[in-house]
């Protein structure tokens, strides 16, 4: 039987690099902020929703900086460190970097304000408040939970059992967030895997 194998072919060898993932991007930047020390991000994927993520950061009071070699560089505040910031946050069109934001601050005992653009703040962020206000956050935003809104994160976030009512990895990832500046246990139950 002949061989299907044509001359001149054989291995392909190479490298290809390929964007970084935009939700671990976002909470890249999220638990480097959080960490203490100095963090390093290879692959971050700099789209406009992560870099509102990295302007929002900054804001809080982490030092992100991004080396001509393409690694950020995340200078963290420790869980609960996060500073007040000066203005307002504006979360651009980015649903997750709005949602992980708000469970970050809702660990500190600052208050914020979220922005974003026309098309975001049309998105409802109620299932996200619902949980965080149970942790000792304080919202106020206009009807229906959209933004702009303005968070009080409490002196000492609680922890809490919650049972999410739909699947959500932003709803998940904001608990989760908050959580790692509430003493005892949180628990965050799925309606399946």
């Amino acid at each position: 039987m002949a061989s299907m194998q044509s001359a001149g072919s054989g291995p392909i060898s190479g490298g290809v690099s390929v964007p970084g993932d935009k939700s671990i991007s976002h909470r890249a930047l999220i638990l480097t902020a959080s960490a203490v020390g100095i963090s390093r991000i290879e692959g971050l994927l700099e789209s406009e929703d992560v870099l509102a993520t990295m302007a929002a950061v900054r804001s809080l009071g982490a030092d992100v900086e991004r080396g001509d070699d393409g690694i950020w560089l995340v200078r963290g505040l420790g869980v609960g460190g996060m500073a007040e910031p000066m203005g307002v946050l504006d979360m651009g069109n980015s649903g997750t970097a709005a949602r992980l934001l708000m469970g970050l601050a809702a660990g500190c005992d600052i208050t914020c304000t979220f922005t974003g653009d026309a098309s975001l703040s049309t998105r409802p962020m109620g299932r996200v408040i619902e949980p965080l206000e149970r942790m000792g956050a304080a919202f106020s935003c206009r009807d229906g939970g959209h933004l702009p809104l303005t968070l009080s994160g409490p002196a000492s976030p609680m922890p809490i059992e919650y049972e999410l009512p739909v699947a959500s990895a932003q709803v998940k990832s904001a608990i989760l967030l908050a959580a790692l500046a509430a003493p005892g246990r949180t628990a965050v139950i799925e309606p399946r895997p």
